[in-house]
């Protein structure tokens, strides 16, 4: 079975140390001015913040935000993989939230866009009342419906018919024994607003080994359903997504489909359990629903992925993703990371990367070459969200209160609402 090693909570081999200076030294000699060069104090303590718009040699755009620790409330317990999505029937939104460890998934709800959050609601429990359900991918379908499932798709499913109050999980029946997905499923719905047809993009290991110059230890596939998930198509081998495992989907403003790869990563970084903390981001588009794709654009090769896209009303897509190799270290040797943002006006065409927005960054809090624990103070997963009145909602994983000393990788869910800077120079093109 694949495990993406990164999200379990092991003693990493000494390996890491390695990789992370490379990734340092790498990602410093092809640094934007606007990149943290120095020390920060971490944003997640205060609830006022500023999203910074990169601009090249100038000065980086202040634009005043909000940030919250939703899992603070959690007594300080691990609490990662967030999954966002809002439900305008009710003017609610739901997180679905990876609590503990091992990893039990809970719900919160809030009423008021993100502002305030209800109690933690566990998926699932067993006769003594101890959580006992795992889900990913949270996925709204509307009218009070959603899905979710195990990383192993092939495993089951978990659905929800009541605005996830209460969750039943059921059997499935499936060709492979591995079928991993961790990205919401795209739902496509006609013009009256009922669903058409569910799109979902999975990955297994292809057999070769990590670390290859092939890059190519994982294979991404495709398949869609259209009665709301009780039968399947026959998956598609996507050439273009050799070397491809995670898959974010969404549909552009002039039909295309869009996906944000998560690629495996180079074979400088191919080594040991936490590899995978350097994969990459590229795009693939499709221009008929699916059946062929476009070569992968490249956006960033390493430490930069986990993504999440939204389509605003203007046809602007909104791509946010997480840093967790590439910014300098601090002069005085720990390393940084962040959650950025980057916009395309042309429906996945190019990416404004010049001045994509960085929603928040923090210093790790263990040295660089203080040993393998180096990389727990970095983020995991982004989920964005649209709100009616137009502000943006990310919600991402931070390990930024793991100390110097740090026996247990411990996480936190924070929350940032945001918008875009008034004046862009990423406009929507036809």
């Amino acid at each position: 079975m694949m495990k993406r090693r990164s999200r379990k909570f092991m003693n990493p081999p000494f390996v890491l140390i390695v990789l992370m200076l490379l990734a340092i030294e790498r990602g410093s000699a092809n640094v934007s001015a606007d990149e943290p060069k120095t020390p920060r104090s971490h944003p997640f303590g205060q609830r006022e913040h500023v999203v910074r718009q990169l601009s090249g040699e100038q000065n980086p755009v202040a634009i005043p935000a909000e940030l919250q620790v939703v899992s603070e409330p959690w007594q300080r317990e691990n609490a990662q993989m967030p999954y966002l999505v809002y439900m305008p029937e009710k003017d609610r939104l739901l997180m679905l939230v990876e609590c503990r460890q091992p990893i039990q998934t809970a719900f919160i709800t809030s009423d008021d866009h993100g502002k305030t959050w209800s109690e933690r609601k566990w998926m699932s429990t067993d006769s003594d009342g101890r959580p006992n359900g795992v889900a990913l991918g949270l996925t709204y379908l509307g009218q009070g419906k959603l899905l979710a499932f195990p990383e192993n798709v092939a495993t089951g499913q978990w659905s929800s018919q009541d605005y996830g109050e209460t969750w039943k999980k059921a059997d499935v029946r499936d060709t492979v024994t591995e079928r991993y997905v961790w990205d919401p499923l795209l739902v496509i719905k006609d013009r009256e607003g009922r669903v058409t047809q569910l799109v979902e993009g999975s990955y297994r290991p292809t057999g070769k080994a990590r670390g290859l110059p092939s890059r190519d230890f994982s294979q991404a596939y495709l398949r869609s359903r259209v009665d709301e998930g009780r039968s399947w198509s026959t998956e598609v081998k996507v050439p273009q997504w050799l070397g491809v495992n995670e898959i974010s989907l969404i549909v552009a403003g002039n039909g295309d489909w869009v996906a944000a790869c998560r690629l495996d990563e180079p074979p400088e970084f191919g080594k040991g359990d936490y590899a995978d903390l350097y994969s990459g981001l590229g795009v693939s588009i499709s221009k008929d629903q699916g059946k062929t794709w476009s070569e992968r654009q490249v956006l960033h090769d390493f430490g930069r992925h986990h993504s999440s896209m939204i389509l605003l009303p203007d046809g602007r897509i909104v791509m946010t993703y997480a840093v967790r190799a590439g910014y300098p270290k601090t002069e005085d040797g720990f390393p940084q990371f962040g959650i950025e943002a980057v916009v395309s006006g042309d429906h996945g065409q190019s990416w404004d990367l010049d001045h994509r927005y960085i929603l928040a960054d923090w210093q790790g809090n263990i040295r660089v070459d203080s040993g393998p624990t180096n990389g727990w103070c970095s983020p995991q997963s982004t989920s964005t969200v649209l709100l009616p009145d137009g502000a943006i909602l990310t919600a991402f994983g931070t390990g930024h209160r793991n100390p110097k000393d740090a026996k247990v990788w411990l996480m936190d869910v924070a929350l940032v609402r945001w918008r875009l800077a008034p004046a862009t120079t990423t406009q929507p093109r036809d």
